[in-house]
């Protein structure tokens, strides 16, 4: 077995041994590979160990990647920050946007979705923990912006997104997962809105994400060896 498969196989272990002990099933659980800087050839190897769903960060990185494994039916997820300049692009490649917290930012990607494309799948990113230096949009502004996307045709809400400083506390993270599985739940019964998705954790904490609610765990590091 190729080495990526081996480290495949051991993320598959861990989100399935942290689904049994919070009483669930792995398979509400998706693994997102998270391929940003890694070349084609890593991403094909790791399709072929059956990795199906793959994020990237940088637009001007995953393009090229995109255009090469063209033959592979990938789902891509854009998972970084969203600019302006790179909407198009995104709305035009991606099958899922994890970054969202702006309505200008959502109408252009609306707008800009091919009509021969089914709508684009977004996570609203939600600042939980307050640093200035992150994205995501604040607690209070949440069910606005939810409920307006949920109206524009190029886009399907599937969910939230957060995203705990890696350097924080193990207790601090919990805390941020929990308070988005709550927001979930919260914003479910005040709008009324089905909101299948919670994206949240990655190699380091993805146990206390799993154990949280996550229905979706976007993981690098320890599939793919760390970024230069």
């Amino acid at each position: 077995m190729p080495a990526i498969a081996h480290t495949l196989e051991d993320v598959r272990r861990r989100i399935a041994r942290a689904a049994l002990a919070a009483g669930r099933s792995p398979a509400e659980i998706e693994l997102l590979a998270v391929s940003k800087t890694k070349p084609a050839t890593m991403i094909r190897e790791a399709w072929g160990a059956g990795q199906q769903a793959f994020g990237e960060n940088y637009l001007q990185d995953a393009l090229p990647k995109i255009h090469a494994l063209i033959d592979l039916p990938i789902t891509w997820h854009y998972i970084g920050r969203i600019q302006s300049n790179k909407i198009r692009d995104i709305a035009r490649h991606f099958t899922w946007v994890h970054g969202l917290d702006r309505l200008k930012h959502s109408r252009r990607l609306s707008d800009q979705r091919p009509e021969t494309l089914p709508p684009l799948n977004c996570c609203i990113q939600v600042n939980l923990s307050g640093e200035t230096s992150k994205g995501g949009i604040p607690v209070d502004a949440l069910e606005e912006l939810a409920l307006a996307v949920n109206e524009l045709p190029g886009l399907c809400l599937r969910g939230l997104m957060s995203m705990p400083d890696p350097a924080s506390p193990r207790e601090t993270q919990t805390a941020v997962f929990r308070d988005l599985a709550d927001l979930r739940r919260q914003l479910e019964k005040q709008t009324g809105l089905n909101l299948d998705t919670l994206s949240m954790g990655m190699s380091s904490d993805l146990e206390p994400a799993i154990a949280a609610g996550s229905t979706l765990v976007r993981v690098g590091t320890d599939i793919f060896g760390a970024r230069k």
